[in-house]
């Protein structure tokens, strides 16, 4: 299985601006430039969407233990924060802290706990990213 997607570029890295495609159509020329990746400009960056990414494979693979578990969540809801750091060397992705919230009728917290943790570990977006990944997970 393989899925795709493209980002243009016009211009020099400070005034220079792209857009970025999913091969879905889910993103069609979302914009993005330094404006949007290092001053909180509207528009989206590389981080956000890694974030989103990360998110949305952990909440599928947490999902999947649980069914594996015996277990069905009512809701699960997670955000990543993806940390980007000015290293000797140029820039880096150095962390991810996920923080999921889930109602699980009738799991208990060590359960949760252990199936979280495998996710955090299992989902394939974690193994793709060389960085410290945290999980705050919450039963709600």
């Amino acid at each position: 299985m393989k899925k795709s997607a493209s980002a243009h570029w016009e211009g020099s890295l400070k005034e220079g601006k792209g857009t970025i495609s999913t091969e879905s159509g889910a993103l069609q020329a979302n914009p993005y430039g330094f404006n949007t990746r290092f001053e909180d400009q509207p528009g989206t960056n590389p981080e956000e969407l890694i974030g989103a990414a990360h998110a949305g494979c952990f909440s599928m693979a947490f999902s999947n233990l649980l069914g594996e578990a015996g277990y069905t969540a009512s809701s699960i809801d997670t955000q990543a924060e993806v940390t980007l750091s000015k290293q000797d060397d140029g820039f880096a992705i150095t962390a991810v802290a996920l923080t999921m919230n889930a109602v699980i009728p009738g799991i208990d917290q060590q359960a949760f706990d252990e199936i979280a943790g495998k996710a955090k570990e299992g989902c394939p977006v974690s193994k793709l990213l060389n960085a410290e990944i945290s999980l705050k997970a919450s039963l709600g």
